[in-house]
């Protein structure tokens, strides 16, 4: 018969004190691996539905000019589609839910007979995305985003979306006709602007030169593009203001233009406009000549100018005294040059030798 003795009971409590301890912290180390793997996932899907909304907004901006370039609205349909499908992959369900509601209002667009939108579709595609954004905010707070609000949320802008589709159908079928034809009043009476559109203008100004204060960058420029979208919305239908703001975006967009530049042109103009507005004279508005030529794309052309300099095909008189010699290279040559002329001097030296 096997018996086990008083240090035998003792080694095997030890050993299962020991295993028990190991298979607590394997447990431990793989709960914190997944916890990370799942942070990761989530913040990369964060960034991606950034860029995602930035396509849509940017689209909807003009949604008019979208809607003449079928791959642009084939895109925004991409970027509604892909936000829906990551949130269903993490069970995100009330930003899934909203980027499929938008993604079934694009392929209206996309598939469906709708050749002319108006500022009522576009105003209710912008709720729609705002939403989205919103949802996407929360998500990215300290606190997360919660079940009971984004819920909350969602059954907010569902009558947006039932609004949008019959809108939608009944421009396809012309019992709505697009307010872009002849005879379309090119801006509301003043009685339509708010009471307070000018400090509402000085507000978002306000946060657009923060912007411009930070180090030129795509993630600044979109800032700066987001910016661009709040104050095209906030003129409602007024046409001459939101042409400014097209065009300031524009010139925003274009990477060869510094913000030093765009920064005291953007922010004067557009708070000019504001006053305008304000004071009923809303047909007055018109960009200035500099800001269209920041808007401009830039010409082809420039891209594909020799970049050798000048100085190199020039023919240099050498002086006799070797200092001399050294600053007139100096002074003529760039590093790279005076690089190349040093390895081929040496290469001489050594052949005459």
């Amino acid at each position: 018969m096997f018996c086990m003795g008083t240090s035998d009971f003792s080694q095997e409590s030890r050993f299962l004190r020991g295993r028990g301890c190991f298979l607590e912290g394997a447990q431990i180390v793989r709960r914190t691996v997944v916890s990370d793997q799942q942070d990761r996932i989530m913040r990369l899907f964060i960034e991606e539905a950034k860029e995602h909304l930035d396509t849509l907004e940017n689209g909807l901006v003009d949604l008019k000019s979208t809607m003449k370039d079928p791959e642009s609205v084939q895109e925004m349909f991409r970027a509604a589609h892909s936000v829906k499908g990551g949130a269903a992959m993490l069970g995100l369900d009330s930003i899934k839910t909203t980027a499929h509601r938008l993604e079934d209002c694009f392929k209206v667009l996309k598939d469906g007979p709708v050749k002319q939108v108006d500022q009522t579709a576009e105003s209710l595609f912008l709720k729609g995305v705002d939403t989205l954004k919103d949802l996407l905010g929360r998500l990215e707070g300290p606190f997360g985003l919660r079940n009971e609000e984004g819920e909350k949320l969602v059954q907010q802008v569902m009558p947006v979306f039932a609004q949008l589709e019959t809108h939608l159908n009944k421009l396809a079928s012309g019992k709505v006709q697009a307010a872009a034809g002849p005879g379309t009043p090119a801006a509301p009476t003043a009685g339509a602007v708010p009471a307070n559109f000018a400090v509402e203008v000085m507000t978002l100004l306000k946060e657009m030169l923060q912007v411009f204060k930070q180090k030129e960058s795509p993630a600044s420029r979109s800032e700066l593009t987001a910016v661009c979208v709040r104050l095209y919305k906030l003129g409602g239908k007024i046409e001459t203001w939101q042409n400014l703001v097209k065009t300031a975006r524009a010139a925003i967009v274009n990477p060869k233009n510094s913000y030093k530049v765009l920064a005291p042109l953007i922010i004067k103009e557009l708070k000019e406009a504001g006053d305008l507005v304000q004071g009923g004279k809303v047909k007055t508005i018109v960009p200035s000549k500099n800001l269209l030529l920041l808007a401009a794309s830039p010409k082809p052309a420039e891209a594909s100018a020799p970049a050798a300099p000048a100085s190199a095909s020039k023919q240099v008189a050498l002086p006799a005294e070797p200092k001399a010699v050294v600053k007139l290279l100096l002074k003529t040559f760039n590093k790279k040059q005076l690089s190349e002329i040093a390895k081929l001097l040496v290469n001489a030296i050594k052949s005459s030798n």
